[in-house]
């Protein structure tokens, strides 16, 4: 399994081909700054009322999470140097609470590849799974980004 596709262009790129990334632990405070900042659940910041709540205890917004596995997929270079962006996601799940503690690792693969419209492009479907120090998937989802193909002469 690859850990990054430094280099690599929409031409590049073959179905199956799989990638992994490093790990990014969550901590108690990443938890609570980013819920005050943009999920300000009481499960997200509050210790005491989220041992009460149904996860019964303190837990990582969804959108941390998702914000932190793309972190980790950009840093393993997992759309390669023609990452033009992308057009979306599907099928995002979240499948187990992060808490703080949990270290995510990303596992993902290529699905689909279709050339663009536009000569200079292509879309890929990227199936990915983030999975806990357990090993238990805590999100699934299928990522959509647009590469450039390989430039003349590269």
């Amino acid at each position: 399994m690859e850990t990054g596709a430094s280099g690599h262009w929409f031409d590049d790129f073959e179905i199956g081909q799989r990638f992994e990334t490093d790990g990014y632990t969550f901590t108690e405070s990443s938890i609570i700054d980013f819920a005050l900042q943009y999920d300000p659940q009481y499960f997200h910041l509050d210790r005491e009322r989220a041992a009460g709540s149904l996860y019964g205890g303190l837990v990582a917004s969804g959108f941390h999470t998702l914000s932190v596995v793309f972190r980790l997929l950009v840093q393993a270079q997992a759309f390669g140097a023609g990452n033009l962006g992308g057009k979306g996601m599907d099928e995002v799940r979240w499948q187990r609470a992060v808490r703080p503690g949990d270290t995510l690792r990303v596992f993902c693969e290529v699905i689909d590849l279709l050339p663009s419209s536009y000569p200079d492009r292509g879309h890929m479907r990227m199936a990915f799974r983030a999975c806990n120090q357990r090993n238990e998937t805590a999100l699934t989802g299928v990522l959509l980004p647009i590469l450039q193909r390989r430039p003349a002469g590269r």
